[in-house]
């Protein structure tokens, strides 16, 4: 998902997000919400984000400010939730935004796993227990080539 979100993202340009996956118990005492909860009120089933069924409205919602916190079934708990977790200390968040400090946070917190994707950048970071475990940078994506020219100036 955040891997999509880093290319189809806002007008082609990467959304900023965070899913904290597993742990949502623990994670919750450390949430606030953010705006109204878009996923209160459904079923489970409706709200897994394993379905193909949610995946263009959690896209959707991505673009909003605030991190998914999720099951570790896939279940999605809230959106658009503030994580407001300590800072973590952790080294590898220095120079990263808040987003980035927000899932070391967590992550330093709880059992969770947070997967954080950079607005500014596309890079999508996985964190654990306060540190970055995986980077994944954006890849540019190959323009079409031009059709080949007829030779003819026109």
């Amino acid at each position: 998902m955040c891997l999509e979100l880093s290319h189809e993202g806002r007008e082609g340009k990467p959304v900023g997000t965070i899913f904290v996956v597993g742990d949502y118990k623990e994670v919750q005492k450390y949430c606030q919400e953010g705006r109204i909860n878009p996923f209160k009120g459904y079923t489970e089933k409706q709200r897994n984000i394993l379905d193909d069924d949610i995946r263009d409205t959690v896209k959707e919602i991505a673009k909003l400010d605030g991190a998914f916190v999720v099951k570790g079934n896939g279940v999605i708990v809230s959106a658009c939730t503030i994580l407001q977790p300590s800072a973590s200390g952790d080294k590898s968040v220095q120079g990263l935004g808040a987003r980035h400090a927000a899932a070391a946070g967590i992550t330093s917190h709880t059992k969770a796993v947070a997967v954080s994707l950079s607005e500014s950048t596309g890079t999508v970071r996985v964190w654990r227990l306060g540190t970055m475990i995986t980077e994944i940078e954006r890849s540019a994506r190959q323009q079409p080539e031009a059709p080949p020219s007829s030779g003819t100036g026109v």
